[in-house]
């Protein structure tokens, strides 16, 4: 499984991949977010699903941005592009794969900015190739293990939050995954984008470097619920019956 979170704030783009591959009982550390860019724009991608078919893509990626002439003008031309590769890998491995049992799958989070965009752009790639633009409404997406993570995004980040707002949600909704997912892991990359900078920063975690984090959202979760009022449950309560007695300490023996 994959935990890859893309966030759109405002102020810009925040990426989080975890790096534990898991192939059978193998377990093995790689890197799921690649960047580019330049001093005129930059781009990440993150890509969960199969291992072969998602570094294949990657790397049909690359050769075709090393062969532009000059970088493409808009986001979403790059998605395009990247999606070509997608399509490019299913003409050449999907039914090699389906005839040994394995269904072609890739999901990818694509963000950045373009010399010929206003802002930042996150988009969401289909394993077709095709794609959706995250947008302010929703202003996230997980590809890989989503569900553990969504409760904590869902309730608190807004569009309108600080980029370093979003680097402490998302890096709580992959605490929240990692406790909860076996094959969902450190270390943790976590890349940002700043609107118009077209500048990409990214670092590499261990679990040490966020466990600080990670305690104090635990206990204050559990101090939380211990100072919530649940007076409408009294009357429920009252009516349970005393906890049962042993039958040795009944007979006093």
């Amino acid at each position: 499984m994959t935990f890859c979170l893309g966030i759109k704030v405002k102020d810009g783009l925040v990426a989080f991949a975890d790096s534990r591959v898991t192939t059978g009982s193998e377990c093995i550390t790689a890197k799921k977010i690649r960047t580019y860019g330049d001093e005129d724009w930059a781009m990440f991608v993150m890509a969960s699903g199969l291992r072969s078919v998602r570094d294949k893509a990657v790397a049909y990626f690359e050769e075709a941005i090393s062969e532009l002439e000059q970088p493409l003008s808009r986001m979403f031309k790059m998605v395009n592009l990247f999606g070509d590769q997608i399509r490019r890998v299913a003409i050449e491995d999907k039914q090699a794969l389906a005839t040994s049992g394995f269904q072609f799958n890739t999901h990818a989070l694509v963000g950045g900015q373009m010399p010929g965009d206003d802002e930042h752009h996150l988009y969401l790639v289909y394993p077709e190739g095709n794609w959706v633009e995250i947008g302010e409404e929703t202003p996230y997406h997980i590809i890989g293990a989503s569900g553990y993570g969504k409760p904590v995004l869902d309730r608190t980040l807004k569009f309108d939050d600080s980029m370093r707002y979003a680097a402490k949600v998302g890096a709580l909704a992959f605490d929240s995954t990692r406790i909860s997912a076996a094959d969902v892991d450190y270390p943790l990359d976590v890349a940002m984008c700043a609107k118009n900078t077209f500048t990409i920063t990214a670092e590499q975690y261990q679990k040490g470097d966020l466990l600080e984090m990670s305690n104090w959202w635990q206990d204050n979760l559990r101090n939380s619920v211990r100072s919530l009022s649940i007076d409408q449950f009294d009357s429920l309560l009252k009516k349970l019956p005393p906890a049962s007695v042993p039958v040795t300490a009944r007979e006093g023996t």
